[in-house]
């Protein structure tokens, strides 16, 4: 595995994803244009910025806590998953769950892009699943409690 992220601004006034502190898990993304999100609306906000993943990695778009606790901006599509082989822009599906208009700035941090490693594995059609390695097998979804 490569310890870095290769990546291309496709337009001027786009800015590369950063750490905003060291150890931070995941990349803020930042928006490189001005809307303004109205209540129970959705926007695809763009970020100029385009992504080479290595095999067998893939990004996540995560909602940002601080928008989402402090004016109900969150992600509609949480995560959105970005593919090994997708080279297009990385967009940010934003939905304003609150009660208020929401400005956004070119240059805010409107989401999180945590990169994940996955395995590619192969699907198998079997007549019987075998036994879990505790007792939950059909105790169904919901099942572990509040």
């Amino acid at each position: 595995m490569s310890e870095t992220l290769g990546y291309r601004l496709l337009r001027p006034g786009a800015r590369a994803p950063v750490r905003t502190r060291p150890g931070d898990a995941a990349f803020d993304l930042l928006t490189d244009e001005a809307f303004t999100l109205a209540p129970g609306k959705r926007h695809r906000a763009t970020t100029g910025v385009s992504i080479a993943l290595q095999p067998e990695w893939a990004g996540l778009v995560v909602p940002r806590s601080g928008l989402a606790a402090n004016h109900g901006i969150t992600l509609l599509n949480a995560p959105g998953l970005i593919d090994p082989n997708y080279r297009g822009e990385l967009m940010v599906v934003m939905h304003n769950a609150g009660d208020e208009p929401y400005a956004v700035h070119a240059g805010d941090r409107v989401a999180q892009l945590l990169i994940v490693r996955f395995a590619a594995t192969t699907l198998v059609e079997l007549e019987e699943l075998p036994p879990p390695p505790d007792d939950r097998a059909h105790q169904g979804f919901g099942s572990s409690g509040r």
